[in-house]
């Protein structure tokens, strides 16, 4: 597979956000959001093997694995990854950014389904068809530039029935809206997700990398 980085850091975001975790990005990506920040993982990277890939995250020692991109599963190489991982009892995460059918991914993997919004730019990319096969432990984030964006991603969750299947997360996208702004829309709408905030960003701030 061609890996843009392997490395430990706290997980910036999903419910799992605040614990050691080990990321394993690899390279590419077929779409181009606005507000992208890891645009070095579109061609940067080099080929590693399985083997030293599972070398590199049994050195790391933590038990909390994420895959990430760029688009993880654009490399079809990476199904056996995580089916070997998933029977090294590593908790695996899946970063995916929705463009993708997510039916081949092992099911006891935790799927982070990223649902673009308008303000992407890259929303009529989206296959919604994964929306009907979401788990009830996989999460659902939409990125938030703008009230449109907020309310665009409300009639998603509502019309596929959203808030009794899976969690749900909205972030609002880093440096273009406030925190504040959107936490104000959920708390007024009594909208029953989680903000989701990159703490990674806050802990060691923004545009670094291997964080």
């Amino acid at each position: 597979m061609k890996v843009c980085e392997i490395f430990r850091s706290i997980q910036g975001e999903s419910t799992y956000a605040g614990i050691p975790c080990t990321f394993i990005r690899l390279t590419g990506c077929n779409l181009r959001c606005s507000y992208c920040d890891t645009r070095y993982a579109y061609y940067e990277g080099n080929e590693i093997s399985e083997e030293d890939i599972i070398k590199q995250v049994k050195s790391a020692g933590i038990n909390l694995v994420e895959i990430t991109g760029g688009e993880p599963i654009l490399q079809k190489e990476v199904y056996h990854l995580i089916e070997r991982m998933l029977n090294d009892n590593y908790k695996v995460l899946i970063e995916t950014n929705g463009s993708l059918s997510i039916k081949e991914i092992d099911r006891r993997a935790v799927i982070i389904l990223d649902i673009k919004t308008p303000g992407s730019g890259m929303s009529g990319k989206m296959d919604m068809s994964n929306l009907n096969v979401i788990k009830n432990i996989d999460e659902v984030k939409f990125v938030i530039t703008n009230k449109i964006d907020y309310e665009w991603s409300k009639d998603i969750m509502n019309k596929y029935n959203l808030f009794d299947r899976c969690n749900i997360l909205v972030s609002p996208a880093y440096g273009i809206l406030k925190p504040e702004d959107l936490a104000g829309w959920m708390i007024e709408d009594g909208l029953k997700v989680r903000l989701n905030l990159q703490i990674h960003n806050y802990i060691f701030g923004s545009g670094r990398r291997g964080i």
